[in-house]
């Protein structure tokens, strides 16, 4: 009688097991299975980083053909707060999910953007860096917010995503005179010399490293056009997701992220603009 009692439990267990919620039986999965990736990453005592060293300063080459630049010194801050070390994977930037999917990588920190699509692949840390579209001013401007810009002169990158955005402010009424130039340098050099523009639109990367550089520039509101860089990983390395997101976020809490932003992005185009 026992026997067939204790049948009937398991049986019972089982049809309520069966008939559960599958998304409650999903979120039970991690709690089953292990991270075969973070166990991998502290069996070799090496964590495989998969980068295209081709976007100063987020990544580039040194004169020895080293990586550097700051996605290798958050890399490395992450993985030493880990207790082990960074391999650098040199990968082509359009590449690097197909790497990752193959485990010849651990993850991405490559100056990767956001990507909603590809959510059921890969999870993804909070943004460390925006690089959208910012509006940029003089320090001291009286320009606070958008609708500031009305009847001024904007500065924007041939074909970039300013100039689209300049048009379609444009397209929607707001009325601003649009001005091009070549390139992001010249954009910044315009602005700062005071030459042809009030305001410019352009990328967080370019206006970070003029104002690491000692430029006087500064932000108006948030980005016209928000490109969040995160750290990617299998969907599956759920431990190691845990893992980079505690870890960084101490690190922006300590402002140590905030250090290796600045270091990174000082580059020599202040004293290019000051002549």
């Amino acid at each position: 009688m026992a026997w067939v009692a204790g049948i009937a439990i398991v049986a019972g267990v089982a049809g309520v097991a069966w008939l559960a919620d599958n998304r409650q039986v999903e979120m039970l999965l991690p709690f089953l299975r292990r991270d075969t990736t973070w166990q991998a990453i502290q069996q070799r005592g090496v964590w495989r980083v998969g980068l295209d060293p081709s976007f100063p300063p987020f990544e580039m080459l040194d004169a020895e053909g080293t990586p550097i630049g700051f996605d290798v010194a958050l890399a490395q801050a992450l993985a030493e707060s880990w207790g082990v070390r960074v391999e650098i994977v040199a990968v082509g930037f359009d590449s690097l999910p197909d790497a990752l999917k193959a485990g010849r990588i651990d993850s991405i920190v490559s100056a990767y953007p956001y990507d909603e699509r590809l959510t059921q692949d890969f999870l993804f840390s909070t943004p460390y860096f925006d690089a959208g579209l910012r509006i940029g001013v003089r320090t001291g401007s009286t320009i606070r917010e958008l609708t500031d810009l009305s009847g001024l002169r904007v500065g924007v990158e041939w074909g970039s995503l300013g100039d689209l955005i300049g048009r379609r402010l444009q397209q929607d009424g707001m009325e601003i005179s649009l001005q091009p130039f070549d390139a992001p340098d010249d954009l910044i050099a315009a602005l700062i010399k005071h030459q042809s523009v009030d305001v410019i639109f352009v990328d967080n990367v370019s206006l970070r490293q003029a104002q690491a550089a000692g430029l006087s520039l500064s932000t108006v509101g948030e980005p016209l056009e928000s490109i969040p860089y995160v750290i990617v990983t299998s969907r599956r390395a759920y431990e190691l997701h845990r893992q980079v997101e505690a870890s960084l976020q101490q690190l922006i809490v300590n402002g140590e992220l905030a250090n290796m932003e600045m270091r990174w992005f000082a580059v020599e185009l202040g004293e290019e603009l000051s002549q």
